[in-house]
């Protein structure tokens, strides 16, 4: 099967194409109507609610025929597939036109099954149905590719955000860890082994959500490559409260945001400092992340004047993920500096949708 951003058709057996293509008929029924009255009076509406429940018939037979046959469709090339799309919803009309006049027959309205204007009927339904049916299935194709474009350009602007994340910390990590080989080869090992996971999320596909459980065991791998050369210079302190360990964030939202901390608020710092993390959950749905650090005692060393690229990162990530349902915001307190995030909490991939469209 092919995948489903790379195929010309749209899905005929989702509820949203179902959606459109009655709109569509409905739209037919009202124009067909103003279209044969002079009037709008009891014969205007009665004309409406006849082509009206015509027109819907048609599309809803029209749905059925579709989304039964959805998959076989979705191994057909573009051109074939929309010949055999428009096939049989010509079909469709031409069952739904004879199922009426031999439902007319049968309530006594007709006196015969095949009247002489039958024919005629038939032929102008098919020649009207073919030119709405073409320019709808236009309408259809044309929106489905918007739809797909809009998720490619999404996903590779989060693919492009997510590769400019590259943690200027891996010179420094990797002397720490060469001066421990001969000194204290366990812990050079395992400083290692923090090392390539890290860099394994980095390259990791940025467009899905990771479990908050997993996003916090890679900056606690992360925090103890630090350690190893800042030593009792760094205290972390974490406090979780009232967060699932499934709800789900975008991949290295945490670990970024903590860098920033230990590069610009612990290491210009003669004594060092504590990094504060907490993440709470409140009764609105809302995931709430505070990372706070000291800020320097001397406020123009050349770390304290950061560049904000971080942050500027991850609050684009944040709204390619959730559009304006997540914020970021950063401000100072005394002597520390915080950098508070709200996003919605989501246990699925989903539930972002859900999310999104909630506010």
């Amino acid at each position: 099967m092919k995948d489903s951003t790379s195929y010309f058709l749209p899905d005929f057996g989702s509820l949203a194409i179902a959606a459109k293509v009655l709109l569509m008929a409905e739209a037919i029924a009202v124009i067909f109507t103003i279209a044969s009255t002079n009037s709008f009076g009891v014969i205007a509406w009665r004309n409406f609610l006849f082509l009206s429940a015509y027109t819907l018939t048609v599309a809803v037979v029209s749905l059925g025929l579709l989304r039964l046959l959805n998959q076989a469709l979705r191994k057909l090339s573009a051109i074939v597939g929309s010949l055999v799309v428009i096939a049989l919803m010509l079909v469709a009309l031409v069952a739904v036109t004879e199922g009426l006049i031999n439902g007319l027959y049968f309530a006594g309205v007709l006196p015969t099954r095949s009247p002489v204007w039958q024919m005629s009927l038939l032929v102008h339904s098919v020649l009207i149905g073919s030119i709405v049916m073409l320019l709808g299935l236009r309408y259809l194709f044309v929106s489905h590719k918007a739809q797909i474009d809009a998720k490619l350009e999404q996903e590779a602007r989060i693919q492009a955000l997510q590769s400019r994340i590259r943690p200027h910390f891996l010179f420094n990590s990797m002397n720490s860890i060469a001066s421990l080989t001969r000194s204290d080869p366990p812990r050079a090992e395992a400083a290692l082994q923090d090392l390539a996971d890290l860099f394994r999320v980095l390259l990791a596909d940025a467009r899905k959500l990771v479990p908050i459980s997993a996003e916090q065991e890679i900056s606690r791998q992360y925090l103890e490559i630090e350690k190893l050369r800042l030593g009792d210079r760094l205290q972390v302190h974490w406090t979780v409260s009232n967060v699932p360990r499934n709800a789900l964030i975008p991949t290295l939202t945490l670990q970024p945001l903590l860098e920033n901390a230990i590069y610009h608020g612990i290491e210009p710092r003669f004594g060092g400092g504590v990094v504060r993390v907490e993440l709470w959950g409140d009764n609105g749905g809302t995931l709430n992340i505070l990372i706070s650090n000291p800020v320097p005692e001397v406020r123009k060393h050349a770390h304290g004047r950061g560049n904000k690229i971080a942050m500027d990162n991850i609050r684009q990530r944040l709204a390619s993920h959730f559009f304006e349902a997540a914020s970021l915001q950063t401000f100072e307190e005394g002597d520390q500096y915080h950098v508070k995030i709200k996003m919605p909490i989501v246990k699925n991939q989903g539930d972002r949708i859900l999310a999104e469209s909630a506010r």
